[in-house]
């Protein structure tokens, strides 16, 4: 994946050193917390909390935009908001290829990017997580 419209990354979410929740980071994190449950399955509170720390980063990085960041980067590109729809874009279409190729691994890892890619959105629209759950709770 490459994105010349972004920094240099080898990956869809970071290549920054200090981006300390990238979706590689992010399944390393869920698998090592998640001692009670077998391989590959998590815990509802497991996952909430990865996803708020998730989302607690992508605000910092917003906030404080450190130089060597991808994800500030992403707050303070020229193209603004459709940077992140086109890589949101980009991502889904991977996603899609693993799906129909039956790679589940990386299907993993393409439905990482895009939940990291939608959280950088969410954080752009003034939303929080608060506001996603409450929509996903009123649907069920």
């Amino acid at each position: 994946m490459t994105d010349s419209a972004t920094t240099d990354e080898t990956d869809a979410t970071t290549t920054d050193e200090t981006d300390a929740t990238t979706t590689d980071e992010t399944d390393s994190a869920t698998t090592d917390r998640t001692d009670s449950s077998t391989a590959g399955e998590t815990d509802s509170s497991t996952t909430d909390e990865t996803l708020a720390e998730l989302f607690a980063t992508i605000e910092d990085r917003r906030e404080n935009l450190p130089e060597d960041s991808y994800t500030a980067s992403l707050f303070t590109h020229e193209k603004g908001e459709n940077a992140v729809l086109e890589k949101l874009g980009e991502e889904t279409t991977e996603l899609i290829l693993a799906a129909k190729d039956g790679d589940t691994a990386e299907l993993r890892h393409e439905s990482a990017d895009i939940v990291y890619h939608l959280l950088v959105l969410l954080a752009m629209e003034g939303m929080t997580l608060d506001d996603l759950r409450a929509e996903l709770r009123d649907r069920f």
